[in-house]
């Protein structure tokens, strides 16, 4: 599967635009392993994140430094951390992002293989 700059922008939306609910909703403890792992945040960011006191500050800056990440995978890896220990937020997030893609009609990519995003809404309208 082919993953986009595009899908990780529409993602990445999707996370801002559902941010109060997510940072009210999540452990950050419980997926900054996982994004250490990816390499989406480094070493340094990994110390100063344990450093902070408080399960909503420590979530806060984590998107914090999510949100200006230059990686080209973040919010797509995010949406995986957050899979298994939160699948409530994951299906908000999926159907917000059907309901953001479909008004932007993403759909085939040029070589003819689906989006990311695209292959998201398809798995969640019929699963």
């Amino acid at each position: 599967m082919q993953i986009g700059k595009m899908d990780n922008e529409a993602l990445k939306q999707v996370f801002i635009d559902l941010h109060p609910k997510i940072i009210t909703s999540i452990n950050p403890d419980s997926i900054i392993d996982a994004l250490l792992s990816k390499n989406i945040i480094c070493v340094d960011d990994y110390y100063m994140l344990r450093t902070v006191p408080g399960s909503m500050s420590r979530c806060r800056d984590l998107f914090a430094l999510l949100y200006r990440s230059l990686h080209p995978e973040t919010f797509i890896q995010l949406r995986l951390a957050l899979l298994d220990q939160y699948p409530w937020i994951v299906h908000d997030i999926d159907e917000q992002l059907a309901s953001a893609t479909a008004q932007l009609h993403l759909g085939d990519s040029a070589d003819g293989r689906l989006s990311f995003c695209y292959q998201l809404i398809i798995l969640y309208k019929f699963k």
